[in-house]
Parts: structure tokens; sequence; C-alpha cells
């Protein structure tokens, strides 16, 4: 027996759900609902400040961007894909999704079937979001409306791993909406889906994904402050361990934006609700969480080292986004570089061809210098990869800085050789 054609609306329409919502647009009429009006008004434009969607793709498809509760009611399939932050405290902040949950719940009718794909810890989409959208529907969940549960994997910025083309983990509370919700996503991704066993199995899958990254990188951030002191370099290390077979190819670096260095957190928050104290991911997240500290300071040191004043001096920051050839400030570490640098009385200019200077404003009252108005720095930190520096060539690194200046290269995206061949100074993590 076929099953009726479904409806799709999206919630939250950042870096994840607007992708989502184009995917199912381009196979039938899907509702895009934002509470930002402005977003909808760029939106509607057929402009994603965020880079994900062309503006053919939103050609494309049938989409209603909106911020009114009523549009919702014309889809019986929801999507929720809002951001489920960390507070100060390294806590989560289920205020986004919560929030959500009411939204659609205002526009939940008998038969509908609501989705969370925002990375949470196991037990949120049953304990914490059904009371709620039960609360605001007036409708029971099991015999009104079911929920489901599919992890977003939408890395920002990447135009190979897209929404379509990677496998998606679904699942149901059960087997009825279950099967419902594969079928659905199925009509779009043709990387094809994968059947959880239950809600909460979907829930963990999703957060240690992260967890299982973020704690390889911080190996590599331990294990590149270790080689540090012997100066050895980690690259050279790590492309030598790299010719076995089975060696886990991760480089050390900068853990920033709303997954890696965010998701981790939920899963210890539960974790320690259930009289556990985890150990080896929150030693992992103190490595990567005080990288930018280390970078900065090891800076200060080769500044010293080259015979340069700290005080008054002038670093170059390159990069501020949360990783490269992406507009995304969310939880940048290159901020802490920033910071740390500012206290040991440096001039620090940041550049970024991605960011938003208004928004790098806000966040983190940075100014994002124009390249022409750069002046010649005793160091230039390469902290963000973005192609716009990897393609500089000597020559025009030379230009950024100052006689005896200094690269420190964050990423090992620049040549060694070349530039020490070069006569150049250079760090690098």
């Amino acid at each position: 027996m076929s099953q009726k054609k479904r409806v799709i609306s999206v919630v939250g329409l950042g870096y994840v759900g607007l992708p989502v919502a184009v995917a199912f647009g381009k196979v039938g009429f899907t509702v895009g609902f934002d509470i930002n009006p402005s977003r909808i008004a760029e939106l509607k434009k057929g402009c994603d400040r965020c880079g994900e969607v062309s503006a053919a793709e939103f050609a494309d498809a049938q989409l209603l961007f909106t911020d009114r509760v009523e549009d919702l009611r014309q889809a019986d399939f929801h999507i929720v894909a809002v951001p489920t932050p960390v507070d100060r405290a390294k806590q989560p902040d289920l205020t986004p999704l919560l929030r959500a949950a009411a939204t659609v719940g205002e526009a939940l009718k008998k038969g509908d079937i609501v989705v969370f794909e925002s990375t949470v810890y196991p037990g949120v989409t049953e304990e914490e979001c059904v009371p709620i959208l039960e609360k605001a529907s007036g409708l029971t969940c099991g015999e009104d409306f079911t929920v489901g549960y599919s992890p977003e994997r939408i890395n920002p910025g990447d135009k190979e791993h897209t929404f379509t083309r990677i496998t998606k983990v679904v699942s149901g509370q059960d087997a009825a909406t279950l099967e419902t919700v594969a079928r659905v996503y199925e009509t779009v991704v043709t990387a094809g889906v994968y059947r959880a066993s239950s809600i909460k199995v979907a829930e963990a899958a999703k957060v240690i994904e992260n967890t299982q990254r973020d704690l390889n990188v911080a190996l590599m951030n331990e294990l590149a402050q270790i080689f540090d002191r012997m100066e050895i370099d980690t690259h050279d290390v790590l492309a030598a361990a790299g010719t076995k077979w089975n060696f886990l190819k991760f480089t050390p670096g900068l853990v920033g934006g709303h997954c890696i260095g965010v998701d981790p957190y939920y899963l210890t928050h539960k974790a320690e609700q259930l009289g556990y104290i985890p150990q080896v991911i929150l030693a992992g997240r103190r490595i990567n969480d005080g990288m930018g500290s280390f970078i900065a300071q090891r800076a200060i040191k080769e500044l010293i080292a080259a015979g340069h004043n700290v005080l008054g001096s002038t670093v170059t920051v390159l990069g501020l986004t949360f990783k490269e050839q992406c507009p995304d400030l969310r939880n940048s570490k290159v901020i802490d570089i920033v910071r740390e640098l500012r206290d040991y009385g440096v001039t620090v200019q940041v550049h970024d061809p991605l960011a938003d200077p208004e928004e790098a404003r806000a966040a983190f009252q940075v100014d994002i210098v124009p390249w022409d108005a750069l002046k010649p720095a005793h160091a230039v930190i390469l902290a963000v990869a973005h192609r716009r520096y990897l393609d500089l060539t000597v020559e025009e690194l030379k230009q950024l800085m100052t006689e005896g200046g200094l690269l420190c290269d964050v990423k090992g995206g620049w040549d060694r050789d070349r530039l020490v061949s070069a006569g150049v100074r250079l760090w690098r993590l």
C-alpha cells in the first residue's frame, strides 16, 4: 500500500535547515520557517549569507519562506533544525530547541509527524520536546501525532559531503513512524538511510560522532605541544606515522564551531546527571579549548627570540571564522588567540575574506581589517586555511611582515621548505 505524499516544513533556516528545505523543495512544495524576519527577507530574494545554497538551487525549489506560525499548518511532516549551543558554563542550552517545539506545537494537527535534527543528548526528544508539543497543541503523542529523530550531518562549507550525499540516520517512536520518516528522507537523500533501533540510539549516535573527532584532534593537539618542546615538527611526525595503513590521519588545530567543540558537553552533561563523571571526554575538551592560548604564547616566544619587543608589536591574524571556506563565526576559537595576544600588549589586526564585519564586531568586538589596509606586522598567524591565504606567494607573505618578521602556521597550510629557503622565519603547530 502506497503512503500519502507528505508536505514538509523545516523550522530553522540556518546552515543545517536551509539545505534540507531546498532539497525537499526540489521534489515538492516545502514550507521554510524561521523566527528571524531579516533571514526570511533575504531568502525570499534568493540570497543565502551562509553560502550553502546558490541562486540556481533556490530557483529549482518550491519553497514558501515564512515567519508566520499559521503557514506551518500547511505541512504534516515537520523537521526541526535549530541550534543547540552551550552556555558560558559549558552546559547545554536547549532554549532554541524547546521554543521551536512550542512553535511547531501551535501548528500541529492529527496525523502529523515531527522529526528533530538538532544535536542533543539521548532522551531530549521524548523527555523534553514531546511534553512541549503536547502542551502547545493539546494533542497526545502516540495517538494524535508521532515524533522521530534524524541527526543532522551537514558540514558547512563542504560542497562534496552535502545533505543528499550523506547516509541519513533515521528513527521513530514506533515502527510505522520509522518507516514513514525513512521513506520521506529517501525521496531526497541519494546516499540512502539507516534505520536506527530507537530515538535514543539515533540521538546517541550523533553526539558520539563529534565526540570521537574531538578526542582524536585533542590527541594531536597534545602531541603537538609535546613535540614542540622537543623541537620536532609535528607534521613531519604525522607524515611518517601516516604511512601505516591503519593510522588515523588527524591533524592538530583549533576546535571551534557549533558541533565538535560543543556536542561533547551534551554527552558529559547527561552522564553527570546519571552519576558518572567522564574522564577522557572532558580531558580532550580541556586540551582543545586551551589551544588558542598555547598558539598565542608560542607566537610571543618566537617574537622575543627574533629580537622584537612584545609590548607595542603588531600581529596580523589571518582568518576569524571557525573553519576554512565558511563564513560561520559561531564558537570560533581564533578569538582566543586574539585575546591572549592583546593581554600581552600586542596590537592585533584581523583579516577574513568571508566573515561578516558587523557580525565579528558584535560577537567578538573585533574589527575586520581590509586586505589593502593591513600594516606590515612583526608576526603573521595563519589561523584559518582559507584558499585566499594558501594561494599567497612567498613575496606576498613577505609584504605582510616587517623586516625579520615571523610566520606562524597553525594549519600547516604553507610550504615550509619554500618559505625557509626564502629566509622566512617560520613556526608551525
